[in-house]
């Protein structure tokens, strides 16, 4: 993710044609000019949305492997331990992710698709043939994990080097990301149809073979321009010096901590505290995802009107409100309209990222490096904010309350440090439009 500015910055300043790397070889003598579209392009941005698909999609899907182990395969252990299965998950799609990003920008896109796809499938594998913690931990947590780490660079960075428009690029990155949320529908709605009638082994057998099928289309069709001459540095310590980029990263750290505790219960929630049927609880996380794809897209096309700073803490401080509203939410109908709603804005919190890192840098050469540096900071939210959730969850009495409302609490606390960001940020530029 943070080779995306280094790569857009070589397509402003670059000479008209650059170096090529094709999908079998690192590097070509042949030269191949800057492009704003056409059929190679927008052949990388289906690429990019196959890898977003088999990468978040996973993770945002973990919430029907929740409930299931909950109730089946791993009944014995708390929601507090098998939510660390998906939070470790999450944690190293952010980690290895950041970094893998030096490997590509020295040109290995095709070793890293390579290897993360071999990873998330054998992952994926391996779990239909797990039958306790540990093995699900192993399989599902940290293979799948690695894998969609290695992954996680190439389905963000390559579209950007295929585009000059400012306006291409970002729909081109918005139908990219769009990948996760069609996974996050696809996913549960296939292991829900499957499972019962195949059972759990070939359920989850047959979603690796949909994940395999998903990454070779990527493996087929991505390649990137030249790697970079000189890879982003990993750390760069005088980033924290400014206030609106400490606050926003501790902000969003927080934010994380919260976010997909509604995507890893939603279905637990369902079945335990409403009257909604048991088939259509399943599909609330499906529901969830949908209103997530058209929070990752829409929001893109305002944020030239608003800023993405500002966006960015209206969609914060919305999700928060709705997580408080939750406790209080046990109708089918507003079930079904609180996963909708906050789809969408936890959607648009995730794809604000990039943008808000770039307006917070002052040099454009250490973007990559200043955002590299944030997601990592986020990817501990991932890691513990989900487990604290499931050791507030009391499911001999059904009690949700303590869980929604540290969801809520802390999804609001990030908001509330990005608006201390924000005012520093505008202050600074001298502008409310940030």
């Amino acid at each position: 993710m943070s080779s995306v500015t280094s790569d857009n910055e070589k397509i402003t300043e670059s000479p008209p044609s650059e170096k090529s790397t094709s999908p079998h070889g690192k590097s070509e003598d042949s030269e191949l000019p800057k492009s704003n579209g056409g059929f190679v392009a927008w052949l990388q941005v289906l690429g990019a949305f196959c890898l977003s698909f088999t990468t978040w999609g996973i993770v945002n899907a973990f919430g029907a492997y929740q409930s299931y182990y909950q109730e089946n395969l791993l009944s014995t252990s708390s929601a507090f331990q098998i939510s660390w299965i998906g939070s470790v998950q999450a944690c190293l799609l952010l980690v290895i992710g950041v970094l893998t990003g030096p490997l590509f920008d020295r040109g290995y896109l095709n070793e890293l698709l390579l290897v993360g796809s071999f990873l998330t499938v054998l992952g994926i594998m391996m779990t239909s043939l797990s039958t306790n913690y540990w093995q699900v931990l192993l399989a599902q947590g940290i293979c799948v994990g690695l894998g969609a780490g290695c992954l996680f660079v190439p389905s963000i960075a390559v579209v950007s080097s295929h585009f000059t428009s400012t306006t291409t690029r970002a729909v081109a990155t918005g139908l990219a990301v769009g990948g996760s949320s069609i996974g996050g529908i696809i996913y549960p709605i296939a292991f829900r149809g499957l499972q019962p009638a195949l059972g759990f082994e070939w359920a989850t057998r047959i979603i690796g073979f949909i994940t395999l099928a998903v990454d070779l289309t990527a493996l087929v069709t991505m390649w990137t321009k030249s790697p970079s001459r000189q890879p982003r540095a990993l750390f760069q310590p005088a980033a924290f010096k400014s206030w609106a980029y400490t606050f926003h990263c501790i902000g969003f750290a927080s934010g994380f901590i919260g976010l997909y505790v509604p995507m890893f219960y939603i279905q637990v929630y369902a079945l335990a505290r409403s009257n909604v049927a048991t088939d259509y609880a399943f599909y609330l996380l499906s529901v969830l995802n949908a209103g997530s794809f058209i929070g990752r897209v829409v929001p893109g096309f305002l944020v030239g009107v608003t800023g993405p700073m500002n966006m960015l803490v209206l969609c914060a401080f919305a999700s928060a409100i709705l997580c408080f509203c939750w406790i209080k939410i046990e109708s089918v109908a507003g079930l079904t309209i609180f996963a909708i709603l906050y789809g969408f804005f936890a959607g648009a919190y995730v794809s604000l990222a990039p943008p808000v890192l770039v307006s917070l840098t002052p040099d454009m050469s250490v973007v990559g490096t200043w955002m590299g540096m944030s997601l990592f900071v986020a990817s501990f939210g991932l890691l513990v904010g989900t487990p604290i959730a499931g050791s507030l969850v009391h499911l001999e009495t059904n009690d949700f309350v303590a869980a929604q409302g540290f969801a809520g609490g802390v999804i609001m606390l990030g908001a509330i440090l990005m608006l201390l960001a924000l005012l520093f940020q505008a202050r600074r530029v001298r502008s409310w439009k940030v």
